[in-house]
Formats: structure tokens, sequence, C-alpha cells
């Protein structure tokens, strides 16, 4: 017997080939697009922005075609609170959060999930490109694309209602097969950046929200080389943008190390000592099997894994690596791995 699946539907190529393929697999599916915006732009900007009107009518159209009921879901109000206002508290308190973890976290499988359980559906279908093997997340098989990373914050009761019907296809397998099916989003651009930032200017909106205040950009010494207009501006690692006035004595360029949102001030350094083999993380979110075999840690969405090893004590979880790692930021996750297969995930709090 077919299952009642609410399909997420964004108005991109992903999740409409995810609804059709849930349709042509006999299930009983229904096509709903989450308006995340209050006050939505009428169309994207080439590949950035997303939850348009534009993209409304892209994902009601691929419903048609597909011949399923399609719905709009109202969930600005809920996408502000839990979404934005929490990426603007997290940058206002020194960190660097990843919006769209937190989307899937706290929106399409918190907030989604837990309605379309209510109405009745068994689970909810997404466009994301990876794999469900036996109830456990695993990465897709198209590399480039693959998405776990961003759902790795996801519960074992999350997961067990959830279908990403991509993970076994790479996303030009996906293309084509939206353009065989008449979907007219076959060659829509992915959308990239922030989704609610449509410009990519990021220092802009956070210096909207949380206005200006001149503070000092200081080197590992202490001594002052530049000044700036608010340290939410910033982020570890960040190269480009710093506006420092006293080059480094070794004209080599310099990096954020750290932010202080107490005192304002950022600490540049050479890239060499943002080198970290020893992570702290808060309580983790074990959502797959035990820990066996070589265990490998993403520290950040489409980046490089590393080999580690880890202990979780008094509500912290310790991850040590193999090789140092650069740019490592507190506020992003850090999601380990055994082989292809997500075991669990955890919020970076400080790195050494």
């Amino acid at each position: 017997m077919g299952l009642r699946v609410l399909a997420a539907m964004s108005g991109g190529v992903d999740s409409a080939v995810a609804a059709a393929r849930i349709a042509e697999a006999g299930h009983d599916v229904t096509g709903v697009h989450l308006a995340l915006s209050a006050n939505p732009r009428s169309h994207r900007t080439g590949a950035r922005g997303c939850c348009t009107i534009e993209d409304s009518r892209d994902a009601r159209r691929a419903a048609d075609v597909i011949g399923i009921p399609f719905y709009i879901w109202d969930m600005a109000e809920r996408f502000q609170r839990d979404v934005v206002e929490d990426f603007v508290a997290e940058y206002a308190a020194g960190r660097t959060p990843n919006p769209c973890l937190r989307c899937n976290e706290k929106i399409k499988f918190a907030a989604v999930l837990d309605r379309a359980l209510a109405l009745g559906f068994d689970a909810v279908a997404t466009g994301h490109h990876a794999r469900l093997v036996d109830g456990v997340l695993s990465r897709s098989v198209d590399h480039g694309k693959d998405q776990s990373y961003v759902l790795g914050v996801l519960t074992r009761e999350q997961l067990r209602h959830a279908i990403f019907p991509l993970g076994d296809s790479t996303k030009a397998e996906v293309r084509a097969e939206a353009a065989r099916r008449g979907l007219t989003v076959a060659d829509k651009p992915d959308s990239h950046d922030i989704c609610f930032i449509a410009d990519g200017d990021t220092r802009g909106f956070l210096a909207e929200r949380l206005g200006s205040a001149e503070g000092r950009i200081v080197d590992e010494s202490g001594e002052v080389v530049g000044a700036h207009q608010g340290a939410h501006g910033f982020t570890v690692g960040q190269r480009k943008g710093l506006r420092i006035d006293r080059p480094a004595a070794d004209g080599r360029p310099r990096y954020v190390l750290s932010i202080e949102p107490v005192s304002n001030t950022v600490t540049v350094g050479p890239r060499s000592a943002l080198e970290v083999t020893s992570i702290t993380c808060g309580p983790p979110v074990w959502n797959g099997p035990a820990p066996s075999g070589d265990l490998t840690v993403q520290l950040r969405a489409h980046g490089e894994v590393y080999g580690c090893r880890f202990e979780e004590s008094g509500g912290e979880l310790r991850i040590e690596l193999d090789r140092p790692a650069t740019g490592v930021a507190p506020g992003q996750a850090a999601v380990l791995y055994s082989g292809p297969t997500v075991i669990g995930s955890a919020t970076i709090s400080r790195a050494a």
C-alpha cells in the first residue's frame, strides 16, 4: 500500500523531480510550497534568492504537470523567528551560523513535518541530494551536490518520516529527467548563497539590523592594525574586506582569527594561525549507527572531510582531527561520518 506523502516543492528542479518520482512510485502525493517571506520578491535574480512569487508559480506548474494537488503554506513568521532572527543573533554573538541547516532543522523537519503528521501524512519528501539506507542518513552518489551535511542535525524520528528520492542520482541526471517529464524548471539555475539575502550582501544585511559600532582590528600581539564598523560583519577565516591600515611585516595576507563581540574586537593573523586540530562542540545529536571503522568529520557545507576520533563528556563532544583544518568557526556544525553514513552532529563552540 502506498504512503500519504507531503512533497515540499521549492519551485526548483530537484524538488519537482522528487515529487514526480514519489507520485510515479504509487504514493498518494500532495505538493506544498512554503511561503517563507512576508514580502516576497516577484522574480529571482539569476541564481540568487528563493521564495519569490516566481518560485511559487514554478512549483504550482510542476505540480500540475505531475498531476498532484498543490497548496501554499505560510511559514513566514516561523522562518523569520527560527532562521532569520537566529542568524542575526548568532552573528551578534560572534558565531557563524548555517541558515540552510537551521531551516532544515526548524522549518522543513520540525514545523512542516509536525503539521504533515497531524494532517495524516506518513512522510515528507524533499529534493535534497542525500540517501536514506534502512532509515540511516548517507551521502548522495553525487558527492559534488551532496547535502547530507545540512541534514545531519535531524533526529532519528525525523529521518523516520523523511524521503529523499534523489540520493541515487547525479544532478545532471535529475535535470535530464525533468526535461523528459516536461517540467519547465529543468534548466532553472540552483539558488546560491543565503536565500533571504538576495543581493548577497551579508555585511549590509547585518549592519541594517545590528547597526554600526566602531571597533578595533588587532593582530596577535594586540597591536591595532585597523578599524571596523561592527564585529558582526566578520567571520573566522575571512580574508577579503578586512580594511587593514597597517600591512603585515612579512607582506603576507591576514585572516580573521577570532571575533570578540563584547569588546567589538576582531583579531587577525597569518593563515597558519587558523590551523586547529582540536574542536569542542555542544551536545551531539546521534542519528545513525554506532561508530565503527575509520571516522571522518565535515566542518562546513561542501567542505573538506577530516579523519578524526571523538569523545563525549559532560554534555560536550570533543573531536581530534588527524590533520589541521583552517577557518573552523564557532556556530558551524561538525557532522560525523562512518564511511558515507552520518552518525551524528554537534554545533562547534571553540577550536584550538
